[in-house]
């Protein structure tokens, strides 16, 4: 159940699974779009360019209840799998008598931190926002600053409280399924079922499990928009294994021209070839000049090359020419680097994103950080400190330089290879994902015989 726009970004992997006999399909209630003076199609996260269109699409969300409800009256579902946007939907099956699961997109190490920062608050009794704590409750010393913390942890803002009422949804949850896989943070998924008190099955990576088959799920829709593939293609095919460094922060971050020069520079200054994705932005024309200039340089020098707006994040992934990946630490880019073996260049921005970065290079040592100090949204007014081209070519090399990141690649390849079998049959994911539907019937089963007594 879902809305236009979001409908359409997968409408196409549904269509092909129902044709191939699953039963699956979208069921689209529309978005209050007109009521709230947002533009036509704006109806997700991602399409908040300013705080108070942010403000309104959460606001249109949380009117959806009067929509949704109904089809659940309609459809008379066994169980409702929903986001976690959505904490209403804790009422609704509780209605209908029967389990709601919290679909949890983020990692199990992120959860565990929110709730013992949110339990002992040690980021209060600090003289300032660029001290270091640890966080109480971990199995690992994780340390961070008060301006790492998420925007809403620090300060009461408008998320704040739609955020309290997700966690204590989590809590009055019959389970939660994670987009996580037991090699990768098993340790952190059993912290998190005894912390939380709530069952969870790890039933991740989906991004593997998605794009098992068929290149249009990897395109993912988008293939007409990408005439130039072979461009890039040929340009990739012309390197060495594992020399060329993918540049990608994610659908939602938006740089500043004075963070944009100084990645140019140290991308160039690094010494290795890299692939670049840069969001096209109407209002920065400055941006796009030094972009375009900068473009030429790289192609006469061959170390570069730019992909502008969108690119088939997983086939490059895949070639063998990559050798790793500058990330926002998003769970999905992260996810999707692990599936393909690659180690990680990790520049948080906001929400989870640091704690997934400790993660990383903390507790798994597949990641380098560049330094990133604030966590902030990307609509927030004011300048994020911009990272020097020095640190960032110092990251690069970091990664990129064969000796010194030989046991890192080790380590991400082990998780990369872990990550193909947890969801193949007998694979622990495969395995939750089998006993939570033979949970699930049971209950249903259940369900009957008292209504039949």
């Amino acid at each position: 159940i879902t809305t236009p726009a979001n409908a359409l970004t997968f409408q196409k992997a549904i269509d092909s699974d129902f044709n191939c006999g699953y039963h699956i399909r979208t069921q689209v209630v529309p978005f209050p779009s007109a009521q709230l003076g947002l533009p036509d199609g704006a109806e997700n996260l991602k399409d908040g360019t300013s705080l108070e269109i942010l403000g309104k699409i959460m606001y249109g969300i949380s009117m959806l209840q009067g929509q949704i409800e109904p089809l659940f009256q309609d459809l008379q579902p066994d169980c409702l799998v929903t986001d976690v946007l959505y904490p209403w939907t804790v009422e609704s099956a509780a209605k209908l008598g029967i389990p709601r699961l919290y679909f949890y997109s983020a990692s199990y190490f992120a959860s565990c931190a929110t709730y013992f920062i949110r339990k002992h608050k040690p980021h209060e009794r600090l003289v300032s926002d660029t001290q270091k704590f640890s966080i109480p409750g971990l199995p690992h010393n994780i340390e961070m600053t008060t301006l790492q913390l998420e925007e809403w942890e620090r300060t009461k803002n408008e998320f704040s409280d739609l955020m309290n009422a997700v966690y204590e949804s989590e809590s009055r949850s019959y389970g939660t399924l994670c987009n996580s896989f037991h090699e990768f943070e098993g340790e952190y998924e059993l912290l998190y079922q005894s912390t939380k008190g709530v069952k969870s099955w790890s039933v991740g990576p989906v991004c593997a499990s998605a794009n098992t088959s068929g290149e249009e799920k990897v395109y993912r829709g988008q293939k007409e928009e990408h005439a130039q593939e072979s461009e890039w293609l040929k340009w990739l095919n012309s390197k060495q294994n594992e020399s060329v460094l993918y540049v990608n922060f994610g659908s939602l971050t938006r740089l500043s021209l004075a963070q944009i020069v100084e990645l140019a520079h140290g991308l160039e200054h690094s010494g290795h070839s890299f692939i670049w994705v840069v969001r096209i932005k109407d209002e920065n024309e400055n941006g796009d000049n030094f972009l375009q200039e900068f473009e030429q340089k790289i192609k006469e020098s061959k170390k570069g090359y730019i992909i502008w707006n969108w690119a088939p994040q997983l086939l490059i992934l895949d070639h063998p020419a990559i050798g790793g990946i500058v990330t926002h630490c998003g769970w999905n880019s992260i996810l999707e680097s692990v599936s393909a073996g690659l180690p990680m260049i990790t520049w948080p921005m906001f929400a989870e994103q640091f704690y997934n970065e400790k993660l990383l290079v903390d507790v798994l040592k597949i990641g380098v950080p560049v330094g990133s100090k604030e966590n902030k949204f990307w609509t927030t007014l004011g300048e994020v400190p911009v990272v020097g081209r020095e640190e960032i070519a110092k990251a690069v090399v970091q990664l990129m330089g064969k000796e010194e990141s030989t046991e890192m690649r080790r380590r991400a390849r082990k998780l990369g290879d872990a990550s193909k079998k947890t969801i193949e049959e007998g694979g622990s994911s495969y395995n939750n994902l089998m006993q939570l539907l033979d949970e699930l019937k049971s209950l249903k089963m259940s369900r009957e015989l008292e209504k039949t007594n």
